[in-house]
């Protein structure tokens, strides 16, 4: 492949090239090849190490992050991304039952309520209405199911 070409380019002619051509690639990245001759995962190995090349390896901790996952098989548990991009000292108001609350998002990505720390938001609506709601719904962060289909309708 020539060095001028995109990545782009180069990753969209992977399943054009003939099988010699994608072998003097592989020799290029891995210094041995695979005991199968599969050429999806070839092409996919390949195409990340084109990624790689031009953008750079994954930091570390990512790869650290990822092989945990990948040995336990589980997830750690995030934040969901309305939550996560909030800025800490972010103070967000919600009048409910005529009462008005304010919370304030902290720096370790805990929220506080009346002095108390909560782990999520919506442990926080939870403490307000005493049922459990969505707390990103709550505050007005992200649309509920019931207008998010009216939205689509």
């Amino acid at each position: 492949m020539t060095t001028q070409a995109t990545i782009a380019d180069q990753l969209a002619q992977l399943p054009n090239l003939p099988m010699k051509n994608l072998w003097a690639l592989w020799d290029e990245f891995f210094d041995q090849r695979p005991g199968h001759h599969h050429r999806t995962y070839i092409e996919s190995r390949l195409a990340y190490k084109l990624q790689e090349r031009t953008f750079g390896s994954l930091s570390p901790s990512l790869r650290s992050r990822l092989e945990k996952i990948g040995e336990t098989g589980e997830v750690p548990n995030q934040k969901r991304r309305s939550e996560s991009q909030l800025a800490p000292g972010t103070v967000m108001v919600r009048d409910y039952n005529g009462i008005t609350y304010r919370v304030t998002v902290l720096n370790d990505g805990h929220f506080e309520l009346d002095g108390r720390p909560y782990t999520s938001l919506t442990a926080v609506a939870k403490a307000i209405t005493g049922t459990v709601h969505s707390g990103p719904v709550f505050f007005g962060l992200k649309p509920s199911a019931r207008n998010r289909k009216k939205e689509q309708a």
